[in-house]
């Protein structure tokens, strides 16, 4: 069945309006510049041990929500982990609501096969965030041991140390959940402060 010139244009106006209305539903969604999450996911993607941490801002220190690692043992195929570590993730994010997530910067590894293993526990985390509709930051690592640490090139159990004291934790988290935790951290200050640089979002 035709249409009239005037029914085509209608329709076209018609069209045009909902392009326009999802654009700005869109925009209404993004985050806007200088928005503090209440509830912040850090992950510091691995292979066979992603590490991950849920805090909430609070005085006089941040409320830990969950940590932990998800453990994949060697015997496992790279698929089975990368599925682990995705609905892990979306427990995580489930039981706890966090708004943003903060993931370890990428790094350029000496080895390929290192690096593209790394990217693929990464996408995984990115997917599970993603789909919950978080905003996604990245931090570089030696950004992440100056503002917990002030020292850059600070070792693993440093960082682990400065976490369970600025978090009040009972007992010293594991180190790949205390990295996990220090991004979330790093994020709070940036929130609470001023940053020099903007984060992007990913």
């Amino acid at each position: 069945m035709g249409i009239s010139p005037k029914q085509f244009s209608e329709l076209q106006q018609r069209t045009v309006g909902n392009r326009k209305a999802a654009v700005r539903n869109a925009d209404a969604s993004r985050e806007s510049p200088g928005q503090v999450h209440q509830i912040i996911l850090g992950v510091d993607p691995s292979l066979r041990g992603t590490g991950y941490g849920v805090i909430q801002l609070a005085r006089p220190f941040p409320k830990t929500l969950a940590q932990g690692t998800i453990k994949c043992p060697v015997t496992w195929e790279h698929s089975r982990c990368l599925v682990s570590i995705a609905s892990t993730l979306r427990e995580v994010i489930a039981k706890t609501a966090p708004t943003v997530c903060i993931v370890e910067g990428i790094f350029f590894a000496q080895n390929l096969k290192t690096a593209i293993v790394m990217g693929q526990a990464r996408g995984a985390a990115l997917v599970a965030a993603g789909e919950a509709g978080l905003t996604i930051y990245e931090i570089a690592t030696r950004k992440v041991k100056q503002a917990i640490v002030g020292y850059g090139a600070a070792q693993k159990s440093a960082v682990a140390r400065m976490v369970q004291r600025m978090l009040n934790l009972s007992k010293l988290p594991e180190p790949d959940a205390a990295d996990a935790l220090a991004l979330a951290l790093t994020h709070a200050q940036g929130s609470n402060g001023v940053r020099v640089k903007p984060l992007k979002a990913i």
